[in-house]
């Protein structure tokens, strides 16, 4: 795809970004995802016998900077991200923002398709304040973490279509949701609508991504969308088990009490 028509404005630090480097290094080390999500769940099992026998910690100054920076960072992604799918809707159409690759290396987004899916690591470090917390774990927080990391680095390697879709939907809830934990970490007393809302936007998200995963499949067989069928499938599964489970998480913590 020829972007140099582009009207969006690129910051210097994303012009500089080489998304070949990058890509090329995720094709090389996508599977230490596995390591990464291994090294996670002994932590969570490690670390809850440890707690079992210690007083909790308070942490509330660091969780409220930790939450605050991925607040920052989501929001930035969103907007930019934001702001290349819409570009790409109004002047291509659907289906082009859908099959589109060049979210993965275009100008604006290469850097935010990186970044993003890098940032599924570092945010494994909300089960750490959890469990030095003593709150309570549940199994949807720590299976989303591990399914999302690696479902991100298996994709990237592969630019399949859809991307753009999946990793813009996933700033923009993450830029609410994130603002919320800063705000509860902060003492600050937020209304419980707020909650309801972000598991509404979590169960609207997994359903849009089941469409797009439609839509990837219906458009693929006409050779008009780069994918590959594993990676539908996985795709498939893990954003229906999401919305099973954000559905029951819905229905327990706000309607069933």
């Amino acid at each position: 795809m020829n972007m140099s028509v582009l009207t969006l404005q690129e910051y210097e630090f994303e012009k500089q970004f080489n998304e070949n480097e990058a890509i090329q290094w995720m094709q090389e080390n996508w599977k230490k995802s596995f390591l990464v999500s291994a090294l996670y769940a002994a932590f969570i099992f490690g670390g809850r016998h440890v707690m079992n026998k210690r007083a909790k910690f308070e942490l509330r100054k660091p969780l409220v900077l930790w939450s605050l920076s991925l607040a920052v960072f989501s929001i930035f992604g969103a907007l930019r991200t934001g702001a290349y799918m819409l570009y790409i809707l109004m002047t291509k159409g659907l289906k082009y923002s859908v099959c589109d690759q060049g979210f993965y290396n275009g100008p604006v987004s290469k850097f935010w398709a990186y970044a993003f899916v890098l940032s599924k690591a570092p945010e494994l470090g909300d089960t750490i304040f959890i469990i030095l917390r003593k709150q309570k774990l549940i199994f949807l927080h720590w299976y989303h973490h591990i399914t999302v990391l690696l479902y991100s680095w298996y994709s990237y390697k592969d630019m399949v279509a859809g991307g753009g879709w999946f990793m813009t939907m996933n700033y923009g809830v993450h830029s609410v949701m994130y603002s919320y934990y800063a705000l509860r970490a902060a003492g600050f007393r937020v209304s419980r609508k707020f909650a309801m809302f972000i598991t509404l936007s979590q169960i609207t998200q997994m359903l849009v991504g089941c469409v797009v995963n439609y839509l990837v499949f219906h458009w693929m067989q006409q050779d008009q969308c780069y994918s590959h069928f594993p990676n539908i499938f996985w795709s498939s599964l893990m954003y229906l088990s999401y919305l099973v489970l954000f559905c029951h998480f819905f229905f327990e913590a706000y309607i069933g009490k």
